[in-house]
């Protein structure tokens, strides 16, 4: 058990609550719940992981890396689901923090890691994406 225990206990339990209390937009999608999802949740667990394996290195033990990862799959459900798509992602905290240190965007690292939405559609429907520079 870790010093970071308690704080990976709660994003879990709000990212279970999350999922449970869900009511899909009528009209998706809803950034505005898409980028709170990504933000807040991901972004949140990505910052508790990043935290641990920097500086004074905290090892992590299996239940916990086990709580961070369901909780990352199930903000990033959520956040596809505010675009009207239901998927059961599959992704490690390792994978969601390499993607949030690349794009250096946790939007977009959501949008990377679940395909939602998808950026070739948007193209031919004529949405404009951003483009940072490094």
């Amino acid at each position: 058990m870790s010093d970071y225990r308690r704080r990976i206990e709660v994003l879990a339990e709000q990212a279970r609550d999350d999922r449970r209390a869900f009511d899909p937009p009528d009209d998706p999608p809803d950034e505005e719940r898409a980028v709170e999802f990504a933000r807040d949740g991901v972004g949140e667990v990505v910052s508790v992981y990043v935290e641990a394996r920097t500086g004074e290195f905290a090892p992590l033990d299996s239940d916990e890396m086990a709580a961070m990862e369901r909780a990352v799959n199930d903000w990033l459900a959520l956040y596809a689901r505010c675009h009207g798509r239901e998927i059961d992602p599959d992704c490690t905290v390792r994978a969601a923090a390499e993607a949030v240190i690349e794009t250096r965007d946790v939007v977009e690292s959501a949008r990377l890691l679940t395909g939602v939405p998808d950026r070739d559609a948007d193209r031919e429907a004529g949405v404009a994406w951003r483009v940072k520079s490094r």
